[in-house]
């Protein structure tokens, strides 16, 4: 089974994330910013993380950028969760190691078809 942490400050946001990814047959670990991630990611990678950019002690983009400097950190997909709208700062994102973005609020579809896009999910037969 595959494994995800759900980087998110918002309680209700990490628990709405992680229903949608066990319904999408993950494996969820929870993490409310980024040092508790960074912690996590330590001890154990998971194969993609669910990261939200604006949070409190640590935001989601330090957090990629120290997540890409640990041994096998390249490894996780990292999609990023963001309300942020600048392109420039979805570029930095980019170029620091995130698979993919999507922009907040999202859906179960819209989750969906980003982890196949990624290659972490098969897409379902219609």
């Amino acid at each position: 089974m595959k494994t995800c942490l759900v980087v998110e400050d918002s309680k209700v946001m990490r628990r709405i994330a992680r229903k949608m990814l066990e319904e999408l047959g993950l494996s969820v670990e929870e993490a409310e910013d980024g040092a508790v991630a960074l912690e996590k990611s330590k001890a154990k990678l998971t194969d993609m993380v669910l990261l939200d950019w604006n949070m409190p002690v640590m935001n989601g983009l330090e957090y990629l950028i120290a997540l890409r400097k640990l041994p096998g950190g390249d490894a996780p997909l990292v999609v990023l969760c963001t309300t942020e709208t600048d392109m420039a700062q979805i570029i930095k994102a980019m170029e620091s190691g995130a698979n993919e973005y999507i922009m907040k609020p999202y859906d179960r579809d819209i989750l969906e078809s980003k982890l196949v896009q990624i290659g972490l999910i098969e897409p379902k037969d219609l």
